[in-house]
C-alpha cells in the first residue's frame, strides 16, 4: 500500500456503511484522518458500526442529521448506493465538500496496476474472466469493487506484482476524481439505473468517468457492436482497442466461429466454458485485456475453456429428474434476460420473471419470449410483464415470491426442460438485492431435490 498523507488530520465523513463504507472508514483511520461514520441503521442492529466504535472511530447511526454537516469536513466518502439527491450529499456539495466513493481511495493507495471494468451487462462475468486469466498467467488478478470485495480493502495488500481487477458501477464512478486505470473496459451501455441517474445521458456520463484521466499510454476496450461505443471512441485520449462479434476490428473479434485478436486465432467460440452469445462478447473483452497484458494464447484458451461462470449469472444450479435449473438473478434489465434466453431452446424453457417496476419497456422482450413453454411471473412489474407475455402468446402463472415461483415452474416442467430465473427486473420490491433472490432460488431447488 502506498503511504499517503493527504488525509492526515483531515476531518472526513463516511456516509453509509455496508462493505465499502466500513472498509473506507478503517482505511481513512489508518491514514490518519479524523473519521466520523454516519449510517441510517440503528446502532443496536448495526454490527459494523459497533465494531468501528470499538476501534475508536466516531459513529452516528439511526438517521442522517443534516446538522452533522455544520462541522467543517474536508471530505465526504459516500456509499455508492446512496443517490446524489440525498439531502446530506446535496448539502455537502453546496458547502463545497468533495464527495468521493471508496474506489477513489483504492486508486490513491494501490501499488498494483488497475484494470477497471464497467458497463450495463456482463461486468461481473468479464471481471471474473479477466481475473482468472491474469492469475493463470502469473499476474495475480485480484478481484475487487462492485463484485463484492471492497476496492479500498483489497488495494491495501496489493503489491506491484499483482493486478487490481475492479468491477465498477455507475454509482461508484460518479465519485471519482483522479482514478486512473491502465486498462479500462466498457462492456456495453444500455438504459438502466435511470431512476438513480435521471437520464440515459447522465448514466453514460457516469460510466465515461472511467477514462477521464487516461492517456494515450492507456488502453480503453470498447464494444463496437454498439454505435454509441464507436461514437465515444472519438472522445477519449486513451488508445481504443475494440471488440466485436459483428465485424472484423483492430482488436478482438468473432469470425467463422473463431475468436481472434488482431488477425491471430486465440480459440474457438464453442470452447468457451459458459453458454450464450453474451459470453462470447465477455470472452472477447477478456482476450483484448489479456493480450494487452502479454498473456499467451494457450493460457487464455485453457482458462476460458475451464471457466465455470459466476454465481447468479446464468449459473447452473442442479438437475432434478431431467429438469435443469439456471439462476440468472443478476439479470436486472431486459437486455440481460434477452441474452440469457439466446442460449436456450425457448420451447423447453419455463422462465421466471418480474420484480421491481422501473418503467421498463417489456414489449422489447416479446420477440425473445415468443415460443417459451411457459412463464411464471411475480413482483411489482407483474402486470406489465404479463402484457408482454400476452403479446408473445405465452401462457403464464402467477407466483407470490421466488420460492413459490420455483416450485410452480418445476411443476410445469417435464424431462428435458429448463427452469430459468432471469427476472429482467431489479429485486428491491421483495428482496434486499439480486444475491438474496438468487440464493432463495438455489435453496428452493435444493428443497425440491430432497
Amino acid at each position: 500500500m502506498k503511504v499517503i498523507d493527504q488525509f492526515k488530520n483531515k476531518k472526513v465523513l463516511v456516509l453509509g456503511l455496508a462493505k465499502s463504507g466500513e472498509s473506507a472508514a478503517r482505511l481513512l483511520d489508518k491514514l490518519g484522518a479524523i473519521v466520523t461514520v454516519n449510517d441510517g441503521k440503528p446502532f443496536e442492529d448495526n454490527p459494523a458500526a459497533q465494531s468501528l466504535l470499538e476501534e475508536g472511530i466516531k459513529v452516528i447511526t439511526g438517521g442522517h442529521p443534516l446538522e452533522l454537516l455544520d462541522e467543517e469536513f474536508a471530505l465526504m466518502v459516500k456509499n455508492p448506493g446512496i443517490p446524489y439527491s440525498n439531502p446530506m450529499i446535496e448539502k455537502a456539495l453546496a458547502k463545497g465538500i468533495p464527495v468521493l466513493t471508496e474506489v477513489e481511495l483504492a486508486y490513491l493507495i494501490s501499488e498494483a496496476p488497475i484494470v477497471g471494468i464497467t458497463g450495463s451487462n456482463g461486468k461481473t462475468t468479464t471481471t471474473t474472466m479477466i481475473g482468472e486469466v491474469l492469475t493463470a498467467a502469473g499476474q495475480h488478478g485480484l478481484l475487487s469493487g462492485n463484485i463484492g470485495y471492497p476496492a479500498s480493502q483489497v488495494a491495501q495488500t496489493a503489491t506491484d506484482k499483482d493486478t487490481l481487477v475492479m468491477e465498477l458501477s455507475s454509482f461508484q464512478l460518479m465519485g471519482v476524481q483522479e482514478f486512473h486505470p491502465e486498462i479500462a473496459v466498457i462492456t456495453n451501455l444500455m438504459p438502466t439505473h435511470i431512476d438513480y441517474h435521471g437520464s440515459f445521458e447522465e448514466y453514460v456520463a457516469a460510466k465515461w468517468n472511467i477514462q477521464n484521466k487516461m492517456t494515450a499510454a492507456d488502453f480503453l476496450v470498447l464494444n463496437f457492436n454498439q454505435d454509441l461505443a464507436k461514437e465515444l471512441a472519438t472522445k477519449t485520449q486513451a488508445t481504443v482497442v475494440p471488440f466485436s462479434t459483428q465485424e472484423k476490428v483492430d482488436g478482438a473479434y468473432l469470425e467463422d466461429g473463431q475468436l481472434y485478436f488482431r488477425g491471430e486465432v486465440v480459440m474457438a467460440a464453442s470452447e468457451i466454458g459458459v453458454p450464450g452469445s453474451h459470453n462470447v462478447e465477455n470472452a472477447l473483452a477478456t482476450i483484448a485485456v489479456a493480450k494487452l497484458r502479454g498473456v499467451d494464447n494457450q493460457t487464455i484458451k485453457e482458462t476460458l475453456s475451464a471457466f465455470g461462470g459466476v454465481k447468479h449469472r446464468l449459473q447452473f444450479v442442479d438437475e432434478i429428474k431431467g429438469v435443469k435449473f439456471y439462476n440468472d438473478s443478476k439479470s436486472t434489465n431486459i437486455l440481460a434476460t434477452q441474452k440469457a434466453l439466446s442460449g436456450f431452446d425457448n420451447s423447453k424453457v419455463i422462465l421466471i420473471a418480474g420484480g421491481l417496476d422501473r418503467g421498463n419497456e417489456f414489449d422489447e422482450l416479446v420477440p425473445d419470449i415468443t415460443g417459451l413453454k411457459k412463464m411464471v411471473i411475480l413482483g411489482q412489474s407483474a402486470e406489465r410483464v404479463k402484457r408482454a407475455a400476452d403479446k408473445a402468446g405465452v401462457a403464464y402463472v402467477d407466483a407470490t415470491d421466488i420460492a413459490d415461483a420455483t416450485r410452480k415452474a418445476y411443476d410445469l416442467a417435464t424431462q428435458g426442460d429448463v427452469v430459468l430465473l432471469s427476472p429482467a427486473n431489479a429485486s428491491w420490491d421483495m428482496y434486499a438485492n439480486f444475491e438474496v433472490r438468487g440464493d432463495l432460488f438455489i435453496d428452493t431447488v435444493a428443497e425440491l431435490k430432497e
